[in-house]
């Protein structure tokens, strides 16, 4: 059932965050009815099928029409949360905005995904995930020294940054609204998210630690113990072994025994080291490596692809990879004792799923009829 299980959730099909955080609120048992935006040909937006779709039931409304609106409206009557990722006021010109809906449903959580934000001179501007972590300061920090930055995929901005942080957002409103008996504007910004996961480095900068430019400091690949290596068949290890026994407990498994070689902490030592380790790794293949770590407190792992990573022993004991409709995909995250998650079922359109959903939401008959009709 999920602890979410009778949380009702209207997601204004969008693309990437938006739905990524729906599907985080679906995941946890929300009942979530994704609204594709109909109209002309090329005028709609639907989600392409797949993982970020999983646990939902869709509609089609073309929200420029007053009919259609006035059914967006009546259904929002009856629910807890709307995510929309429109520019800041489409919402509003188009009759849906927060002070509509608050006006007819003072309960309702109303979820704004944005990469700018509601306000400040980029808000009205055009952007995507790398340009939101481009100015978080987040994207600055990701690549190799002497070499121009690395996008993170969209992983960061779009993923973490924004429908994470959606989700959370999303959640902390709802608990709010139990004491209060009212729901709130959830704005949330990739380039605020984004922001926030620098939150350490700041810290860590504060402190004198992480000074260097990008590529050189202990942990974004500049240290040795902190980086990864090529093996002999071209594959990778991922090495982390930043405290003291575990550092030593990896050259001992790699059997390194040098008195001459640097210290671990002396900077000026680390290019000897990672020529050292580099050419150490580069003996054996990624896999072979694995083995003979495996069940060590060495800290070195794999590198995996997305695509193997259901295989690795350690996923498969977890189930951390489920299949739905045919597709591999990671498991709902976290994990509850109590309230435990379900298998997530297939993006749904089925007219009778749908009434049947909108039916326990209270939605009057003659509106079920025209959504499911």
């Amino acid at each position: 059932m999920g602890p979410l299980h009778g949380v009702k959730v209207i997601e204004i099909a969008s693309l990437a965050p938006g739905p990524f955080g729906a599907m985080i609120l679906a995941d946890l048992g929300a009942e979530v009815l994704r609204v594709d935006r109909g109209g002309a040909p090329g005028a709609g937006i639907v989600s392409p099928a797949g993982p970020l779709d999983r646990g939902k039931h869709c509609i089609t409304l073309d929200l420029k029409q007053p009919a259609d609106r006035e059914t967006l409206l009546a259904l929002t009557d009856h629910a807890d949360v709307l995510i929309e990722g429109f520019r800041p006021g489409v919402a509003e010109r188009l009759g849906f905005g927060p002070a509509d809906l608050a006006a007819r449903n003072p309960r309702l959580v109303y979820g704004r995904m944005t990469g700018w934000g509601q306000e400040g001179p980029l808000a009205r501007t055009a952007g995507h995930d790398i340009d939101y972590i481009a100015i978080s300061g987040a994207l600055g920090l990701v690549g190799r020294a002497g070499e121009p930055p690395v996008p993170p995929a969209n992983m960061l901005g779009d993923f973490a940054g924004g429908g994470l942080l959606l989700a959370l957002g999303v959640l902390g409103a709802l608990y709010e609204r139990e004491r209060s008996g009212k729901g709130q504007v959830v704005d949330a910004a990739m380039v605020d998210g984004s922001a926030l996961f620098t939150a350490s480095m700041h810290g860590l900068h504060h402190l004198g630690l992480w000074n260097f430019p990008r590529g050189e400091n202990m942990l974004d690949g500049g240290a040795p113990f902190y980086d990864t290596y090529e093996c002999a068949d071209g594959r990778f290890l991922a090495v982390g072994c930043v405290e003291i026994p575990f550092y030593n407990q990896m050259l001992a498994l790699l059997g390194i025994d040098d008195p001459d070689l640097p210290f671990q902490l002396d900077k000026n030592g680390w290019p000897r080291l990672k020529e050292v380790l580099g050419a150490k790794f580069k003996e054996r293949t990624r896999d072979e490596w694995a083995e003979v770590f495996a069940g060590s407190d060495a800290c070195v792992a794999p590198v995996l692809s997305p695509w193997e990573a259901h295989e690795h022993p350690h996923n498969q004991a977890r189930n951390a990879f489920i299949e739905v409709d045919g597709v591999l995909q990671p498991a709902p995250a976290p994990r509850f004792d109590r309230t435990p998650i379900d298998t997530p079922a297939p993006l749904s359109s089925d007219p009778e799923q749908v009434r049947k959903l909108l039916s326990g939401w209270g939605v009057q008959a003659e509106q079920i009829d025209r959504v499911t009709g």
